[in-house]
């Protein structure tokens, strides 16, 4: 079976289920597992991010939004020389990846299987999980990856139970403009043993206004920008958080609990490292109960 990948969170399921040798392509976001950086490559950004503020990104997607062009680019050449069975693809979000009409109008004439994808929930990603197991005839491989995710998530919701107190959490997807959390990630933070604000579960993130912020007093603030690595995520909260008004009154700020964390690795991705963002989570918010449960190297404090 030949698969193409176009979303960092089915190449990471992939792999996750032992067919990554099946992998003959993926998208150029595609960082992990670390062996997946040496396939070919079918996307590319049509935005120049790497030097670009988070205002600038935003600006810019939205002009082309205006304009009805897409944010990425398909190599179809190159899909139809390596001829594909199956390319996993999604519908949850356009700024994320190629968008599924934009898959579906490029190889309209080939015979690969699209398959698509839109989870909004945790369940909804132990789901796709699950379907791509079937799909790609490894259905117990998928059962028993779904089992073990599920059993840390009961981990945590179990040890979750025994805090006192459950604070105010603001995570903040995008920072300039302000969104806060969207699908799953509110579900995680309540999972966690956290109030979820500025945001609902299942739902998509939505911009947020500064006043919202304020007016919610979040005892823990996270900063987590869609896409963005942790080393970019501090630059980018340091730059601009400090300078909005109140921010050295939120209740976060004065406590010390304000943190910046690996979205592009972890929070963005509908993918099995969903449970490692929530185990993270869980540590930044009660870390008495939950030292050492988050992956290493993922979240930095901003003091």
């Amino acid at each position: 079976m030949r698969i193409v990948s176009l979303l960092p969170g089915t190449t990471e399921i992939v792999c996750a289920l032992g067919l990554g040798n099946h992998l003959v392509a993926v998208t150029h976001e595609c960082d992990y597992p670390p062996e997946v950086r040496g396939l070919p490559v079918v996307t590319r950004s049509m935005l120049e991010q790497d030097e670009s503020s988070s205002a600038e990104i935003d600006a810019a997607i939205r002009e082309r939004a205006r304009n009805e062009l897409s944010i990425y680019q398909l190599d179809m050449g190159l899909i139809e020389a390596l001829q594909p069975d199956v390319i996993l693809t999604q519908a949850l979000c356009d700024v994320c990846a190629v968008p599924l009409r934009q898959v579906e109008a490029a190889v309209a004439s080939g015979t690969a299987q699209v398959l698509s994808f839109e989870p909004t929930s945790l369940a909804g990603i132990f789901g796709s999980i699950k379907a791509i197991g079937r799909a790609l005839g490894a259905p117990e491989r998928a059962e028993a990856l779904v089992d073990d995710l599920a059993a840390r998530v009961e981990r945590v919701r179990a040890r979750a139970a025994q805090a006192t107190y459950r604070p105010r959490v603001a995570c903040l997807e995008w920072l300039d403009p302000v969104f806060g959390p969207g699908h799953w990630t509110p579900e995680l933070v309540a999972i966690a043993g956290g109030q979820p604000v500025l945001g609902v579960a299942g739902e998509r993130s939505q911009r947020v206004s500064w006043t919202d912020v304020i007016a919610c007093a979040p005892e823990v603030i996270i900063a987590m920008p869609c896409g963005f690595s942790l080393e970019r995520a501090v630059a980018e909260a340091t730059a601009i958080l400090p300078q909005r008004a109140g921010w050295y009154a939120l209740p976060a700020v004065r406590a010390g609990n304000v943190f910046a964390v690996d979205g592009n690795a972890y929070f963005s991705r509908p993918g099995p490292r969903v449970v490692d963002s929530l185990e993270l989570l869980a540590e930044l918010i009660h870390p008495n109960l939950f030292a050492g449960w988050g992956p290493q190297h993922a979240a930095i404090a901003l003091r």
